[in-house]
């Protein structure tokens, strides 16, 4: 009786031993979860990097006076094309193309005009998240660039001028692919020497009315 209760100790043994090994836990290292579509910094980026449009804009001419001479500017109408990348939501970078045609009174020019514009998006959407959908984006700008110039009626000593811009605008966005642009430009064209006024410079105010494609 004695033999058979020790062997029933003994078999019991191996399962006692198991027991008392302590279990490993092994810790695997996830990878971080990504941020959510939509909440970072290049949500639209992402989806339509680039864009291309066009506008019209209403000039109003600066007038000008050199102590001898006064002239008046006009009022004219022309047009600008873009293209630009977008490598941040709130953050553009374009190439402009601007054709502008000023008159004052017996004499006008006409420029071909190539600028490189740095553009700020109040997008507020990616980085507050206060709306689902931001379809009204105000923005600024600033542009550098230059201008081949022809004139009527007098002569230019410069045929190309430096150029310089400040801009502010509301895109309103129809979904992703088309944006309706209004924008304001004060486009300062650096004095081309004109024959008839010495130093003076052109400037216009321009109101601006376009559209941009998103691709």
């Amino acid at each position: 009786m004695k033999a058979k209760f020790l062997f029933f100790i003994l078999s019991l043994a191996p399962m006692t031993a198991m027991a008392t090994i302590p279990y490993r836990v092994e810790q695997v290292n996830m990878p971080p979860p990504e941020v959510p579509t939509g909440y970072d910094s290049e949500a639209f980026a992402r989806v339509r990097r680039f864009y291309a449009g066009a506008s019209y804009n209403f000039s109003i001419w600066n007038n000008g006076n050199d102590g001898t001479l006064s002239v008046h500017g006009q009022n004219t109408s022309s047009f600008d094309a873009t293209i630009g990348v977008r490598p941040y939501d709130i953050f553009r970078i374009e190439a402009n193309y601007i054709y502008a045609n000023g008159k004052w009174g017996d004499f006008s020019m006409t420029g071909s005009t190539v600028m490189l514009n740095a553009l700020f998006d109040a997008r507020i959407d990616n980085i507050y998240r206060l709306f689902y959908h931001q379809r009204m984006v105000p923005y600024v700008g600033i542009g550098v660039g230059a201008s081949w110039n022809a004139a009527d009626g007098t002569e230019i000593a410069d045929k190309v001028s430096p150029v310089a811009a400040a801009m502010a605008g509301l895109g309103v966005e129809l979904g992703e692919r088309f944006t309706i642009d209004f924008g304001y430009r004060y486009l300062y064209i650096f004095s081309p020497k004109f024959s008839v006024i010495s130093g003076f410079a052109p400037a216009a105010h321009q109101f601006r009315a376009g559209i941009r494609v998103n691709f």
